[in-house]
C-alpha cells in the first residue's frame, strides 16, 4: 500500500468518526469502528476492553519495553455549525476537540506496525473513553487488566489551534493544568419580598463569596502559585417578585499547576464558604467533581518527544508553562512515565470547543511520524 493510499484511508476513517460522534462514556459505536478498522488492516495480538476503553496490543517474541500510545474517543454536547459533507449526523453532538483526528492518527500506526520487525516488548494503542468529563483515564487505571499490561511509557498528543501547522509544542514539566470543578449550595429561608427580615436571603452571602474567592486568583502563569477561579454558573430564586428566595447556587472551575496548590485552594474555599454562610445563618454544602490532575512530562519521555521532532525536521515551540485547560491524561502521569505534546494546527484554525471547529487532516501524518520515531527509539534501545 502506498503512503498516499494509506493516508486517504485514515482521513476517510477520521471523517466517518466525525460524522458519528458519541458523548463521554457512550462511545460504543466508535469502539466498533475501531475494532473493525484494526481487524481489517492489521489485526492486533489482542484487543481488550479496559475500563470503558480499548487496548489494542501488538506483542513481540521477547520480553522488552512496553510503550502505550493513548488517544480519546468522546465528543462534546455542541451543535455543529459546519456544513461540509462529513458534518455530524448526531444532532447536538460533535467532535469539537479533535478526538476524531487523535483516534485516526493512532489508528494510522497499525499500517506502519505491519511493516516493522521489532523483536521484543509490546506496543499498545489505547483508545480512552470520557476524557471530557475527567473520568475515562481513571476508570482505565482502576481496571486490574490495565496494570497487567505492564506498561513502561505512555505518550499522547493534542492538536493545538493558534500555533503554526506541524509545529511541535513542548513543555518541560507539564502539558496541562490541574483542574477541579465545584459547586456551592446555600440554604436559607423564604419570605415575602416585602418582609425579607422574616427570611434568610442568600444574595449578600453570594456576593461576599464571589468577592472573597476572587482574591485567591494568581493570574500570572509564570508564578508557581498560579491559580484561576472562574465562576461558570449562578442560580438564586425565580422571577417571582413577591418572594425573597431561600436558596442559592454557585458553580466554579478551579485551576492550578500542581496538586499541592490545589489542596491549599480547596481548603481556603471551604473555609471562606463556611465562614460567610455562618455569619449569614445559611446552610452551606460544597460539592467537588470533574477532577483533572495535572498532566506531567517525565524528563526522559519529554527528551524522546524533542528528539522525534528533530529527527523528522519539525519545528519545536518551547512553551514556558502548561496549557490552562484540563486533560485527564494526568491520571496516567500519577503512576507512569508519560509525556504529552501539542501539535500545531495553524495560526488561523478555529479554536477548540467552538461550534465551527474541525480537525486539520494535514497533521495526521505529522502525529504518526512523531509516534513512530518515539516507539522506534524505545524499542531499539
Amino acid at each position: 500500500m502506498t503512503l498516499k493510499t494509506m493516508i486517504e484511508k485514515i482521513i476517510k476513517l477520521r471523517k466517518k468518526l466525525h460524522q458519528h460522534p458519541e458523548l463521554s462514556g457512550l462511545e460504543s459505536e466508535t469502539q466498533k469502528r475501531i475494532r473493525l478498522f484494526i481487524k481489517k488492516h492489521n489485526p492486533a495480538t489482542s484487543i481488550k476492553k479496559i475500563g470503558q476503553g480499548l487496548a489494542a496490543i501488538y506483542k513481540y517474541s521477547a520480553t522488552g519495553p512496553v510503550v502505550a500510545i493513548r488517544c480519546e474517543m468522546d465528543a462534546l454536547p455542541i451543535l455543529e455549525k459546519n456544513q461540509f459533507s462529513h458534518k455530524s449526523l448526531n444532532k447536538g453532538i460533535s467532535h469539537k476537540c479533535g478526538h476524531d483526528g487523535h483516534m485516526a492518527t493512532v489508528l494510522g500506526l497499525i499500517f506502519w506496525l505491519k511493516e516493522q520487525q521489532f523483536k521484543k516488548g509490546k506496543i499498545i494503542l489505547l483508545f480512552q473513553s470520557a476524557e471530557e468529563t475527567g473520568k475515562g483515564a481513571q476508570k482505565m487505571l482502576q481496571d486490574q487488566a490495565f496494570e497487567k499490561l505492564g506498561i513502561n511509557y505512555i505518550f499522547a498528543l493534542h492538536n493545538i489551534p493558534g500555533f503554526p501547522l506541524h509545529h511541535i509544542i513542548s513543555m518541560e514539566h507539564g502539558f496541562s493544568a490541574e483542574v477541579q470543578s465545584f459547586s456551592i449550595h446555600l440554604k436559607g429561608k423564604e419570605s415575602h419580598a416585602s418582609e425579607p427580615e422574616n427570611g434568610i436571603n442568600p444574595a449578600k452571602a453570594i456576593s461576599e463569596i464571589i468577592n472573597k474567592l476572587s482574591n485567591l486568583n494568581v493570574e500570572d502563569p509564570l508564578d508557581p502559585d498560579f491559580s484561576v477561579l472562574t465562576a461558570v454558573h449562578l442560580n438564586m430564586g425565580a422571577k417571582a417578585y413577591g418572594i425573597s428566595p431561600a436558596n442559592g447556587e454557585l458553580h466554579y472551575t478551579l485551576r492550578s499547576w500542581n496538586t499541592e496548590k490545589m489542596a491549599y485552594l480547596e481548603s481556603e474555599i471551604e473555609s471562606i464558604c463556611k465562614s460567610v454562610c455562618h455569619n449569614h445563618k445559611l446552610g452551606c454544602e460544597l460539592k467537588w467533581f470533574e477532577h483533572f490532575p495535572a498532566s506531567k512530562n517525565d524528563l526522559y519521555c519529554n527528551k524522546l518527544v524533542r528528539e522525534a521532532a528533530g529527527m523528522n525536521g519539525f519545528e519545536i515551540v518551547e512553551r514556558p508553562y502548561p496549557f490552562k485547560f484540563g486533560e485527564d491524561f494526568g491520571w496516567f502521569s500519577k503512576k507512569y512515565k508519560t509525556a504529552m505534546f501539542g501539535l500545531g494546527t495553524g495560526e488561523n484554525s478555529a479554536a477548540l470547543h467552538h461550534a465551527n471547529y474541525d480537525f486539520q487532516d494535514e497533521i495526521i501524518e505529522t502525529g504518526m511520524q512523531m509516534f513512530e520515531s518515539i516507539i522506534t527509539k524505545i524499542m531499539d534501545e
